[in-house]
């Protein structure tokens, strides 16, 4: 998959794709099914497959102070998207210019001039340009005058109707509830990020941990979680079982917020490499013990609840 930071001056061969347009948060199913859309068509019409999306997230431009809430950074959003055979994936930056443009502006500048787009394909909740203002009966209606389709999605639902959505998913990941949010995303949701060094406290008591900066990713329940943690190096990713604690270390009179991540059975130095981190269950919420003593014998049993944990999930 070819990525794009940028709109302008592309090359003729990614131009006239059929591209699927949205923030694709998580690339949950519903994002999946506009997604395969956009590659049906483009298999069917013999042009590129392409997905075009917005960094930073629309609403940490308007609502910087808002607690981190992503579900994905753009480079975990790059391997799902990658996951799903897109050809292209354009990267638009989402800043004042962008959000100023006004519908008819969005479609002739970005989507007509730059991308020379054959097909477009959006959610059923989409919306674009100025004030969130274009609908997608607008986008319709600007696409027959610049020469380009326009295909909408219906939502897709859940086994029991619900909607599946980026909000949904959030809400059970704040439940702790991995699993729960696996089913709507179509994979397991990761965290990712440079290893840092911590305190090493670790070390000491048997059990060296990574220590995950996780930036602007949503924070879910704190607590102890079961988790699968590869190696990002550009490669095919060889996921290790693994125990993850996420939460202030009261035991210690911690204060920060830290996301440690124990690999059972490796050895091997961590340090500046970044880790994919894929949640799989909760273990226990975050709990202050008397002494060390005590946190290292829980500390051994999260593991063993973990493995198991790990045995019985898919995949």
């Amino acid at each position: 998959m070819r990525i794009f930071r940028h709109h302008t001056d592309l090359p003729a061969e990614a131009r006239g794709a059929a591209v699927a347009v949205g923030n694709f948060d998580g690339v949950h199913r519903g994002h999946k099914a506009v997604i395969a859309e956009a590659g049906r068509i483009a298999r069917a019409e013999g042009v590129p497959h392409g997905v075009l999306t917005f960094e930073p997230h629309p609403r940490r431009f308007f609502r910087p102070d808002d607690p981190p809430f992503r579900l994905s950074t753009l480079r975990t959003k790059t391997h799902w998207i990658a996951a799903t055979g897109a050809d292209l994936l354009f990267v638009l930056p989402f800043d004042g210019t962008l959000a100023k443009k006004d519908p008819a502006a969005f479609v002739g500048s970005v989507l007509t001039e730059g991308l020379g787009v054959h097909h477009v394909i959006i959610g059923h909740n989409f919306r674009f340009g100025q004030g969130r203002s274009g609908t997608a009966e607008a986008l319709i209606a600007l696409g027959e005058q610049a020469g380009f389709s326009v295909t909408p999605m219906d939502a897709v639902r859940a086994a029991n109707g619900d909607e599946i959505s980026s909000t949904r998913v959030r809400e059970l990941l704040a439940a702790g509830d991995p699993a729960g949010a696996a089913r709507l995303l179509g994979q397991w949701w990761e965290v990712e990020g440079r290893v840092q060094h911590g305190d090493k406290r670790g070390r000491t008591i048997g059990f060296p941990t990574a220590n995950v900066e996780m930036g602007e990713q949503l924070v879910p329940a704190l607590g102890v979680y079961a988790v699968r943690a590869a190696i990002d190096d550009g490669g095919v990713p060889v996921w290790r079982d693994a125990v993850a604690n996420l939460g202030r270390r009261p035991t210690v009179d911690g204060l920060k917020l830290s996301f440690e991540v124990h690999l059972m059975d490796f050895a091997g130095d961590l340090y500046g490499k970044h880790l994919r981190v894929q949640m799989i269950g909760f273990v226990r919420p975050e709990k202050k013990f008397d002494g060390l003593d005590a946190l290292k014998a829980q500390i051994a049993a999260d593991a063993e609840t973990a493995r198991q944990m790990l045995a019985a999930a898919p995949a």
